[in-house]
């Protein structure tokens, strides 16, 4: 197995497709919950997007963890240190067990106190919190899942991500369908049923690319059995590295939280247009991430090699296919924005509604698909702090404006959405400059 890569465009592409199709099946479930859900009612599909919020911050941490950890085991492939890929992936999964743990106890203990605080309507209120008590416990599943497509993306075998996704996806169409509407002998759960749906699915997907992981002897080559025995100084590399990207994604999901909160002041049908928008930007934002997760593993690769110089050149082409990407996107959604809308059957007002937002988001598309890559470029490079930091300050212009616009001048949504492009803006500008005053070049990880 090659683990040192090249930078040339045959690289790039052989690595990120398979990330995109890997990114691309979890999306389609989300989404197919959200269509499954909207044939309930409208509450129900406004109930998903908190939930699906609040869950998606625990998820980002365990992201955190995985980019973190990615980037040490891509650091490792340049310097071809196979045994000591074992190790960090052996100590990280036992992190990321216990930071799901914690996950799992705050949703227990602080979480309804703060949904009741926050969210004005009591019925929206209430079924959040069921949901969210069962929804939790595919955490640790998911946690595992992740740190496995750390090794995968970290290793240049990205080509294996697709069995866990697939069968992950599969699972989570049946189930949903059976639970929530109580088909093929199942009980009708209604809306809870998305929840065990989906704890389901994780499983088959972390049981599927567990079964590629050892068929394909990669438990042998990292020696992954001969990692019995705890290493204090490796869970603290994991920790020092990964901790500022864990902190960096969930305050990010956070911020979005409150958004998403400042959204149902105005309204269920709000809330049920943006918890939409959010389907767009998971959807068709995979091509960024993907190519973001890319720059990261090759990044950091190429600086284990002793090559910096072909760091930044590295980054525009990969910045350079991801816009192209977006941008063919960009146009689709703008040209017919009805029939994406049409498959959660809401209605025409509904979609007339919706249709000024999607073209707002279709623009913050574009920015994303810059911003995104530049970003993981620097955790690449190790530098997780600088990550933090551009974030923290991108966080609080970004909250500032939702707040003005939404909740002291009540302005539309669409002016809500707004917020997007200075997200973006901002973190793309912070990114580019760290990146380009070379301060990154002698960072050892």
């Amino acid at each position: 197995m090659e683990l040192k890569l090249q930078t040339g465009y045959k690289q790039i592409l052989g690595m990120a497709m398979p990330i995109t199709l890997a990114m691309l099946v979890p999306q389609i479930n989300f989404i197919t919950n959200n269509i499954f859900l909207g044939g309930l009612g409208e509450k129900e599909l406004a109930c998903a997007g908190i939930t699906g919020v609040f869950y998606l911050i625990f998820a980002v941490i365990g992201n955190g963890l995985n980019n973190g950890l990615q980037a040490l085991i891509a650091r490792r492939a340049g310097q071809d240190l196979p045994q000591e890929i074992g190790r960090l992936f052996y100590h990280g999964a036992w992190v990321a067990l216990a930071v799901s743990s914690i996950g799992i106890l705050i949703t227990y203990t602080l979480a309804p106190s703060i949904l009741r605080m926050v969210i004005h309507d009591p019925v929206i209120t209430e079924m959040a919190i069921d949901f969210l008590s069962i929804r939790i416990w595919g955490l640790p599943l998911l946690y595992l899942y992740v740190m496995r497509n750390a090794l995968l993306v970290g290793t240049n075998q990205t080509k294996f991500l697709v069995w866990g996704t697939l069968s992950e996806a599969l699972a989570n169409i049946f189930f949903d369908y059976a639970f929530i509407y109580g088909k093929f002998g199942f009980p009708e759960i209604g809306f809870n049923g998305a929840a065990y749906a989906s704890i389901i699915a994780e499983g088959f997907g972390l049981l599927v690319i567990y079964i590629v992981i050892h068929i394909n002897g990669m438990h042998k080559q990292f020696a992954f059995f001969k990692q019995a025995r705890m290493d204090v100084s490796v869970l603290k590399l994991i920790m020092i590295q990964s901790s500022p990207l864990v902190i960096q994604y969930a305050i990010s999901i956070a911020s979005w939280e409150y958004f998403y909160i400042l959204i149902e002041h105005h309204g269920a049908r709000a809330l049920a247009i943006s918890n939409t928008m959010r389907n767009i930007f998971g959807l068709f934002g995979i091509f960024s991430w993907a190519f973001a997760s890319t720059t990261n593993t090759m990044v950091s690769n190429i600086i284990g090699q002793g090559r910096q110089n072909e760091v930044i050149p590295m980054i525009k082409r990969i910045s350079g296919i991801s816009f192209l990407i977006s941008l063919f996107i960009f146009l689709w959604l703008n040209i017919v924005p009805e029939w994406f809308l049409s498959f959660y059957g809401q209605g025409d007002d509904f979609i007339n509604e919706a249709i000024p937002v999607v073209r707002v988001v279709s623009c913050a598309l574009l920015l994303m698909s810059f911003a995104t890559v530049w970003l993981n470029a620097v955790t690449g490079t190790g530098n997780t702090v600088v990550n933090l930091t551009i974030e923290l300050i991108t966080i609080i212009i970004y909250s500032v404006y939702c707040y003005i616009v939404l909740e002291y001048l009540k302005l539309p949504i669409t002016w809500g959405w707004g917020s997007e492009w200075v997200y973006w803006i901002s973190m793309l500008s912070m990114a580019y400059l760290y990146l380009r005053s070379g301060k990154w070049k002698n960072k050892k990880i």
